[in-house]
Formats: structure tokens, C-alpha cells, sequence
């Protein structure tokens, strides 16, 4: 029997959504599942999500049958949700989740997570440790078993909007895993709510990186974090944040040796300051873009990328003057690769327009005033040509140049 895409606690989750969110749910989550199905190249960059976007077969009539039944007993969804529980319950125990499911998990967390966590709902995501899509326990016996090869040099990874810890593998590629092999390093991908505001992820993620410290198996030499897209964001707020927890005796900031951002939006992403980007940054992420018909829901997260806040709430400064950028942290080896589309990318055109999604000055930190300008060294720059915002992720010539700058 084929593993169903969402379990019946997922579905329950959905129903204490806010009403624009509730209206059209199946067919919503119909879409994601119907890209999901789909080649990964058919969801491109900026692409147009139908209305006509239906599973076929046998999942399509599971949906069409959520859509009748819902109008049938007029709009119940405990009722709904009890058959569905029904119709996807699996003799003699329950399903793990596919990764399927957590992309789409992942995917509406980005869009609604702020909302998610408020409200307790269960379908928000609580920020964690993994590998190979499994939490990893945070006490030093537990973490030796589960991790028997660790080595002294630890990498952590941290995805982007709407994304989850699985989707570091691209196109056969996995920075990790590579990192692993060319440099000694054990990954660790964080797992978090990327619909929460980035300083609030920034903060719990000060005081985990800890949790991790102290429990890992060997003692550790070198610590790396590697941030895509607003995972950047989220690692410099957390930086930021240790300084203020360090007088509860912090010591994985001390330890903290390499910073590496991958299309990170320092100084925000300008097409969603025009209020024109969400379409994009959630057509960028697979999976995400039927989430856009929800409407004009923007969490925090979204809210924060698109003005590269890491510290306070963009939605609470909303559209106010720019408050000065957070330093990069001293004594910490800080790199930034940026990207640009296509072989005109190197004109005028191709640094306003990067990566589709984050201009090379964004990525870059480079402003021309001082109190908003990020100073990466020269040497610990990079502009990868030809390549878009995901395709960082499975970039040769990026994954070369950070086994240089790690090893």
C-alpha cells in the first residue's frame, strides 16, 4: 500500500488554521502533491501555479472524494478528518512520514509557521538536530551510538524557506556528504520552522548548538556552519544571539571557527520588497509554489528575508528606514557565495538579478553604505556563474570551493 502523503494528526493539524488558509486545503495540498509527482525540473523558478494542477489514478480520486465529502457534510472537518483516518489506516501500526510529506510539512511551515507555533498547532515544526531525516538525541551516550564514526571537525547545515534537512540533496550531490569525504567533516543538518521570525529561530538555535556541543562524542576541533538561503540569516542570528547567552557559559561561540553563507539575502531580496517575491521564493523551493494561492499570507520568516532582518521583527518595523546591519562576528573566518543566471549574467542585468532570487550584492553583503555593508574578504567571495538559487546546492564549482575554504 502506498504510504499516504499526509498522516491523519498532520490533516487534524490543518484544520486550526486561519480561515483563508482552511478554504481550499485539499486542493492545495492536491497541488503539492501532483509537483511532488511531477519531474523535479517541471516546477521551475517563477513558474505559474494552475488551478487546474489534479492528481490522477487512484490519488486523484482519494482527493476528489476529500472535496465531495467536505461539501457533503457541509464544511465538518472532524467528521472529514475521520474518515480520512479510516481510509488511510494501515493495519497493525502507523506509517513513517515520506519525505514527501515533509516537504510539504516543510513548505507550509514557511509560509504559515509563525501562525503554526502560536496556535500550538501540531503541524508546526520544532527546530532539531538530524541525519538521514532522523533526530539526533542530544545526550553524549546516545549520540555515540547513533554516531560511532564522529570526528573532531563538526559541520552544521542549515536549509532555506520553505526546505527541510532532506533537501541538501540535490542532483545526486550533498554538500555534506562531500565536505565528509574531501575534509573530514561529520554533517549535521538542523531542521527548523522557517516560517518563525529569524532572530526567534536565531535565539533557539544559540541554545542548541550548545546542547549539541556538549554532547558530542569526541572533542570537537573545528565547527562549521554552512547556511543556504535564509539558513545563513538564521546561523548569523544565532551568532549574534550567543553573545548575549554567553554569560550562561556558552562555549560552542569560542569554538566557532568557519561561517559559510550560500546565496543568502544579507541585505534582503528587492523583488519581495516590491511585493512580487513570494511567488518566486516559494516557486524556488520544491514543492512550495501551490502554497502562493493561499493569498497574501506572509509569516515572519518571509517577512524577515526580504529585508535580511536577523535581529528584532521586520514585520514590526515594517517598511520604516533600515536598521544598520549586524557586523560579521570577529575571530570567525566568514565566507559568501553569491550566483547569477546565465551567461548575461555577468552584465548590469545579471547582479540586480542573481540568482532569481538574491542579487550578488545581497549575497554578498556589499552596500555602499558603510553601516549596511558586510565585509567578507575578498578571497572568501565567490560568484558562481550560470547557476540559480537551488542550484547552489548541487553546484560543482561550489562544492570545490568550500572544500578549499574548509579544509
Amino acid at each position: 500500500m502506498t504510504q499516504p502523503l499526509l498522516q491523519a494528526a498532520d490533516l487534524r493539524g490543518a484544520t486550526r488554521l486561519t480561515t483563508d488558509a482552511v478554504v481550499g486545503l485539499a486542493s492545495l495540498v492536491e497541488a503539492m502533491h501532483a509537483r511532488i509527482a511531477r519531474p523535479p525540473w517541471l516546477p521551475r523558478l517563477g513558474g505559474e501555479v494552475r488551478d487546474d494542477e489534479r492528481t490522477r489514478g487512484l490519488t486523484g480520486l482519494v482527493y476528489k472524494t476529500v472535496r465531495g465529502v467536505t461539501h457533503l457534510v457541509g464544511g465538518s472537518t472532524e467528521h472529514l478528518l475521520g474518515w480520512i483516518e479510516m481510509a488511510m489506516a494501515e493495519p497493525g501500526g502507523s506509517l513513517a512520514p515520506r519525505a514527501e510529506r515533509k516537504a510539504v510539512l516543510a513548505a507550509l511551515n514557511g509560509v504559515l509557521g509563525d501562525h503554526l507555533a502560536a496556535t500550538d498547532n501540531p503541524l508546526a515544526l520544532s527546530m532539531a538536530f538530524r541525519q538521514a531525516g532522523r533526530a539526533l538525541p542530544l545526550d553524549r551516550p546516545a549520540l555515540r551510538a547513533r554516531l560511532p564514526q564522529a570526528t573532531p571537525r563538526l559541520l552544521v547545515l542549515l536549509h532555506g524557506l520553505c526546505m527541510n534537512d532532506l533537501q541538501w540533496q540535490r542532483d545526486g550531490h550533498d554538500h555534506g556528504e562531500a565536505l565528509a569525504r574531501a575534509a573530514g567533516y561529520t554533517p549535521v543538518y538542523l531542521h527548523y520552522n522557517s516560517g518563525l521570525s529569524i532572530s526567534t529561530n536565531g535565539r533557539i538555535l544559540a541554545a542548541l548548538l550548545e546542547q549539541l556541543f556538549d554532547a558530542w562524542p569526541v572533542p570537537i576541533e573545528r565547527l562549521a556552519l554552512l547556511g543556504h538561503s535564509m539558513g545563513g540569516l538564521v546561523a548569523r542570528s544565532a551568532i549574534f544571539h550567543s553573545a548575549q547567552l554567553r554569560r550562561g557559559g556558552l562555549r560552542w561561540p569560542a569554538r566557532l571557527d568557519d561561517l559559510v553563507c550560500l546565496g543568502s539575502p544579507h541585505l534582503g531580496a528587492p523583488l519581495e520588497q516590491a511585493g512580487q517575491g513570494v511567488d518566486l521564493l516559494l516557486g524556488a523551493a520544491p514543492y512550495a509554489g501551490p502554497l502562493a494561492r493561499i493569498g497574501r499570507l506572509r509569516s515572519a520568516g518571509i517577512q524577515d528575508l526580504r529585508r535580511g532582518s536577523i535581529v528584532g521583527s521586520a514585520a514590526e518595523d515594517g517598511d520604516g528606514p533600515r536598521a544598520a546591519a549586524v557586523a560579521l562576528p570577529p575571530g570567525v573566518r566568514c565566507c559568501a557565495v553569491a550566483a547569477r543566471l546565465g551567461a548575461a549574467g555577468r552584465g548590469l542585468a545579471g547582479r540586480l538579478l542573481g540568482d532569481g532570487l538574491v542579487p550578488v550584492a545581497s549575497a554578498l553583503g556589499q552596500d555602499p553604505d558603510p553601516a549596511h555593508r558586510l565585509d567578507f574578504p575578498p578571497e572568501r567571495q565567490m560568484i558562481a556563474d550560470d547557476t540559480g538559487h537551488l542550484e547552489l546546492l548541487s553546484s560543482p564549482a561550489v562544492s570545490e570551493r568550500l572544500a578549499a575554504w574548509l579544509s
